[in-house]
């Protein structure tokens, strides 16, 4: 293999790693903008039902012409990140994120990060 035939491979692997990254937090954002904070601002409560967010889901799905499988990865990422947890029958968001709902805050992802984050 030829010292350019390599660069190319080693660019290409890095630029795969951070397209991956990448998209998950394009499809977090987007799950947490689109579908979870309005439904959560909408039915006023730090929690909801797997059927609401379906609902939410399968709206915004034909609104914006995004596939569902798109979106169940962000949700996924999202409970794997720790802002919306699962107990049961119910999804609850993050307990930091309780007085942005009360507010009936704008809230974007950048925000839900540094507070989940947070040491206060």
């Amino acid at each position: 293999m030829t010292i350019e035939k390599h660069r190319n491979k080693s660019h290409t692997a890095i630029a795969s790693r951070k397209g991956k990254y990448a998209t998950s937090t394009e499809n977090r954002r987007l799950m947490w903008e689109h579908i979870v904070w309005p439904l959560v601002l909408k039915i006023n409560r730090n929690y909801f039902t797997p059927q609401e967010y379906h609902e939410r889901r399968d709206q915004v799905s034909r609104e914006k012409n995004i596939p569902i499988t798109k979106m169940a990865g962000g949700m996924v990422s999202l409970l794997v990140k720790g802002i919306i947890l699962q107990d049961g029958k119910y999804y609850s968001i993050h307990y930091k994120l309780i007085p942005y709902m009360r507010k009936r805050a704008q809230l974007d992802y950048e925000t839900v990060l540094k507070e989940i984050r947070s040491k206060k």
